[in-house]
């Protein structure tokens, strides 16, 4: 339950028709069983005490005031249970009969919530013995007990504000406007839905698609637990179709045709995020709910659910390359309405043999073709200085000259000697004044190129590098059109070995291929026996770690506490939480320290949800203090 999480439990059970004495125990079984495993909320299917196929066995006082008696025990046997229990039970109301939905905990029926929309179509003919509930609460006295009764109840829990329950019952689901829309507008972060859906050919995968897309509409934990195998069998079958889904992605499904209790933790604090950031979500209406109680013990949820290592890149293959070729599409697209607006027919494009370069090139040159433009019209420009390898250089050379550009070399080591010349610089001290000469001398160069040759600068950085401030203040800083600033680190790679694999080019493919078995590196300190001596990672910190942190710190607002204990799972047997903790630290400090860079970046295209734009998604202060958040980072 801390930082936002909470198991939950969806479950058909093993019932037989008519018989409430079995029924409450295996739901009794069940509810224990949910509560041993440490789930906090458990949702059963509709009318499953007495269960949903029983027919004109619903008018008979006898099954009425039997399925009564079952769920106070219920109640009364699952006491000592820490958790909340979703129950479905026809209840008598004024003489009228509603299929209700009970809420239990800590031994008391908390609540019951009636079905809204009640189908007599197609195999269903409920309206013969149900009448359709309403949304306003009253409070109805059931032997002895006061128990609210109505649509328009949220039952939240104490020991965890996030955690706020609304019901909703199988076909109210399926209608246009389903309650969830106004539940959750009015505060609920998770929804149950008890359901008796019977199987017909390709009904699961509309029934997966209401509960997924639901859950993303609503941003919240949609429990769909469906009727299963006990059912009658007379006209319809069941299957046990449960399914848990959060904001758009199932977390947990059952096996169909086989009663079982799935779990997942859902994530409340995300989904509140998402909900704060979208201003077009309104909470209204909750003035028309009644809020009850729930209590359920403040514990540590132990994470089962997937973590993954890289955010940004889809693990799944064919996922991945249709991701990819629609970032590149966005950013190609990006640069072609700049060309076309200010009809430049010419590029200049710093290639360092590197990875970011080599995605700014191949982009450039989507952009052209898209335009129909001479691929001549691009200027590719080596700039080889003091950290200069071979290897860089000429994959540079040979990267340029595959994929069609005109290639330019320019050594820039007379002009950035004569530079510590001009300002007292030593050339044997590697300090930041040394490195940062030759990125500005190289932004120098092709600023002017582009004024030759009336064409535009090229920006290279990434998303990443932004982020931590890992680029030169006016130097690899500064461009006319940044393609790559909103592409993280970790997806770049991607996005080069997708061009590898799909071009014909041979000498491109190879090249492609090597650049992205080369070390990251800015180099701009001098190799040692001609290998790359000033590898980025190791003075900022592994890469797939600060996009993590990048994620899920732009993405949800999560809290450094949060964030850890993700990585820790994500990053499990890669690295240890003292490692994971210090390029945390590192992390954080230059997040807050290097706002200042990003508040004057070039343009560029956004292509993922999460981007630094300070004309668009992330509007910060340059000033602002690290503190809160390095001393929560000190105290882990």
């Amino acid at each position: 339950m801390k930082d936002g999480f909470v198991k939950i439990a969806a479950a058909a059970v093993n019932i037989r028709v008519a018989d409430t004495k079995y029924n409450a125990k295996s739901i009794i079984n069940t509810i224990k069983e949910a509560a041993e495993n440490r789930a906090k909320l458990v949702v059963l299917p509709e009318l499953c005490v007495s269960a949903y196929t029983c027919g004109d066995l619903f008018l008979q006082q006898s099954l009425i005031d039997a399925s009564l008696d079952a769920l106070f025990e219920i109640a009364e046997e699952t006491a000592e249970c820490d958790i909340i229990a979703v129950v479905g039970v026809p209840i008598c109301v004024h003489n009228h009969l509603y299929n209700c939905a009970a809420v239990i905990n800590r031994g008391e029926i908390k609540g019951l919530v009636p079905k809204l929309n009640i189908p007599n179509y197609g195999e269903f003919y409920e309206a013969r013995h149900f009448f359709a509930g309403g949304e306003r609460v009253e409070t109805l006295d059931i032997n002895g007990c006061e128990i609210p009764f109505g649509a328009n109840i949220l039952f939240k829990a104490r020991e965890m504000p996030e955690l706020v329950l609304a019901v909703e019952i199988c076909e109210d689901l399926w209608t246009p406007i389903p309650p969830s829309c106004r539940h959750a507008l009015a505060g609920a972060t998770v929804i149950a839905n008890l359901s008796a859906s019977n199987e017909i050919t390709a009904k699961d995968e509309y029934r997966e698609q209401l509960a997924v897309s639901q859950s993303a509409r609503l941003y919240c934990a949609y429990v769909y637990a469906n009727a299963g195998g006990g059912e009658s069998t007379t006209d319809l079958v069941f299957s046990g179709d449960s399914i848990i889904a959060e904001n758009g992605a199932v977390l947990a499904r059952s096996k169909r045709f086989a009663d079982e209790c799935v779990y997942a933790e859902a994530d409340l604090g995300k989904l509140l995020s998402d909900r704060r950031r979208t201003t077009t979500y309104k909470n209204e209406g909750y003035e028309n709910y009644v809020t009850v109680y729930v209590d359920i013990k403040a514990e540590e949820t132990e994470l089962s659910r997937y973590v993954d290592r890289f955010p940004f890149v889809p693990g799944d293959d064919k996922k991945r390359e249709k991701r990819c070729e629609e970032i590149l599409s966005i950013q190609a697209g990006g640069f072609k309405k700049r060309l076309e607006h200010t009809g430049c027919k010419n590029a200049v494009i710093g290639v360092s043999g590197g990875l970011d370069s080599t995605l700014a090139l191949l982009v450039t040159a989507r952009a052209f073709d898209m335009l129909s433009l001479d691929r001549r019209g691009i200027t590719a420009v080596t700039m080889p200085c003091f950290g200069t390898t071979d290897r860089t250089r000429n994959n540079a050379v040979r990267f340029a000259e595959s994929i069609g550009a005109e290639l330019k070399e320019i050594n820039i080591t007379d002009a950035v000697m004569q530079h510590f010349r001009d300002i007292g610089q030593s050339a044997d001290v590697y300090d930041v004044t040394y490195e940062n000469s030759q990125a500005r001398e190289r932004t120098q160069i092709l600023m002017d190129l582009a004024n030759k040759n009336g064409g535009m600068v090229i920006g290279t950085g990434d998303m990443s590098e932004i982020a931590l401030g890992w680029a030169t203040y006016n130097g690899d800083h500064m461009s006319m059109y940044a393609v790559n600033v909103g592409v993280p680190k970790t997806l770049i790679r991607y996005l080069v070995d997708y061009e590898a694999q799909k071009t014909d080019n041979a000498v491109l493919k190879e090249t492609l291929v090597d650049i992205l078995n080369t070390p990251v590196s800015p180099e701009l300190l001098p190799p040692k026996d001609g290998e790359i001596s000033q590898k980025t990672e190791h003075i900022v910190g592994p890469y797939e770690l600060h996009d993590f942190f990048l994620y899920h710190m732009i993405r949800f607002g999560s809290r450094p506490r949060k964030i850890l204990r993700l990585a820790l799972k994500a990053f499990d047997g890669v690295y240890d939480r003292e490692f994971i903790l210090g390029w945390m630290r590192v992390f954080y400090k230059r997040f807050f320290s290097q706002q200042f860079k990003r508040s004057c970046i070039p343009d560029g295209p956004k292509v993922g949800t999460v981007a630094l734009s300070p004309r668009g998604d992330w509007r910060m202060p340059s000033d602002a203090s690290v503190k809160i958040w390095m001393d929560e980072v000190n105290s882990l």
